[in-house]
């Protein structure tokens, strides 16, 4: 099929609208990957907003997302995927993981929306507060006074944290022992030591 014929029937399924937030104007067609049949069913019309987030996670507005509440509801299994992935994508968000929840997809479907090396397991970097990379086992020291929470104690400006894991799911987060206690740290008020 011509691109210009997919183009046509994609026109025509989606009313002229994008497919994911139904914006009317700056529309393309969105081959989703990993599919290459050049069948309008592997296809999705989007519009420019939505494909320059959908292609590079660094340009995400997790707000313009909130569509998804409407579309995810698509007949179209490509416009599902689409939608899986971007929810995958903004879980950490909250009210994305409670669409998630909700979504059903049949068996061929979800294991399409899996398919991209993305969505395995997006890779989670830990940054200290100058920028610096982390790896689990590294020391890091606090750069601020930092109230624990549940336990009676200030954990001083300073102080070397030893050996510390990071939290899998939250970049923003490691963990590891002050005063003999295992304590979630923000990545923010840390400093990798050499």
């Amino acid at each position: 099929m011509s691109a210009m014929s997919i183009e046509n029937e994609l026109q025509t399924r989606s009313g002229s609208a994008c497919e994911l937030c139904k914006a009317t104007s700056d529309l393309s067609v969105y081959e989703v990957p990993p599919k290459s049949s050049g069948r309008a069913e592997d296809n999705i019309l989007v519009c420019n907003t939505c494909l320059v987030q959908v292609e590079d996670s660094s340009q995400v507005d997790a707000n313009h997302w909130r569509c998804l509440n409407d579309s995810m509801w698509s007949e179209v299994a490509a416009v599902q995927v689409v939608a899986w992935r971007m929810l995958y994508r903004l879980r950490s968000e909250g009210w994305p993981q409670d669409l998630l929840d909700m979504l059903y997809l049949e068996e061929e479907t979800l294991a399409w929306a899996k398919s991209t090396e993305e969505n395995q397991e997006e890779k989670v970097i830990h940054l200290d507060s100058n920028g610096a990379v982390l790896q689990a086992g590294d020391t890091v020291t606090l750069i601020k006074d930092l109230k624990v929470k549940g336990a009676n104690f200030t954990a001083k400006r300073g102080t070397a944290v030893r050996r510390i894991s990071l939290v899998a799911d939250n970049a923003g987060h490691i963990e590891g022992k002050v005063n003999g206690q295992r304590i979630v740290i923000l990545t923010q008020f840390v400093k990798k030591s050499n």
